[in-house]
């Protein structure tokens, strides 16, 4: 009996760790890595300027979608998805270059992100600060007619389920009041300002687009893979101290 009770309790031991190991392997990204880094305001404020590596984990793209080159990130475009931030973020200022490397290139970083891909696109909810190449309006007209040269050049929008209010209005997107974007394989710098629910937007070194009363005003970073070559550098995310949330405004942790 003793024997017998000894064999069985083994038996539900290594039940039990081949379940707690089989849930640890599920909980693993498939993919991940470090680009970029992440500092406070208070660093900043204290004369500490180089920050803490940040670190990416695959959603829905690929192990061979993104790959580091020297100081840049490059996306290969596919397949579309996105990769996310490992941490939430709720204020902070976001630095970012960025250059397209085909023409009429699509691309973008979703911010206050739920990282959780609509079945329909691939890609998820949040406000999403807009990167296409400036021949894009030339490759999509609509009944002969080019889309405003406005869209290419840090437009900003609730995607999916998150809403937005628009500075500027196009529909229910914001488009920029003046066009600073470089075309393709030149370098553009962004500047993103986000605070409870707000963003402004500087392109090439100036404040030409924002949004408020945004539906989620806390959740992940995203990059975006859309179909066409990206490169990033000197990627910078500094948090700003936190402000008035309600549990709504907030996305679910993954």
């Amino acid at each position: 009996m003793d024997i017998m009770n000894i064999s069985l309790k083994l038996f539900c031991a290594m039940v039990l760790l081949w379940t707690s190991a089989t849930k640890a392997l599920q909980a693993q990204p498939a993919h991940s890595f470090t680009f970029g880094e992440g500092l406070s305001f208070d660093d900043l404020l204290a004369g500490k300027h180089k920050g803490s590596a940040l670190r990416w984990i695959d959603v829905n793209t690929s192990d061979t979608s993104w790959y580091k080159e020297k100081d840049k990130l490059v996306g290969k475009g596919w397949p579309i998805g996105v990769v996310r931030s490992e941490k939430m973020y709720q204020n902070f200022i976001l630095e970012v270059e960025w250059r397209h490397m085909e023409k009429g290139g699509n691309s973008g970083i979703f911010v206050w992100c739920d990282a959780q891909p609509e079945a329909h696109n691939r890609l998820p909810s949040g406000v999403e600060v807009q990167m296409l190449e400036l021949d894009w309006v030339n490759q999509h007209k609509v009944n002969g007619q080019e889309p405003p040269i406005a869209y290419v050049h840090g437009e900003l929008f609730g995607a999916g389920k998150t809403t937005t209010t628009p500075d500027n209005p196009r529909g229910v997107r914001s488009k920029s009041i003046e066009n600073r974007c470089l075309g393709v394989g030149e370098w553009n710098r962004y500047r993103v300002v986000c605070v409870d629910g707000t963003i402004k937007l500087s392109v090439n070194g100036k404040f030409v687009n924002g949004i408020r009363e945004s539906s989620k005003r806390k959740g992940y970073l995203c990059l975006e893979s859309e179909g066409a070559k990206i490169e990033f550098r000197n990627l910078k995310v500094i948090s700003l101290g936190e402000g008035y949330i309600l549990p709504e405004q907030v996305v679910d942790v993954l």
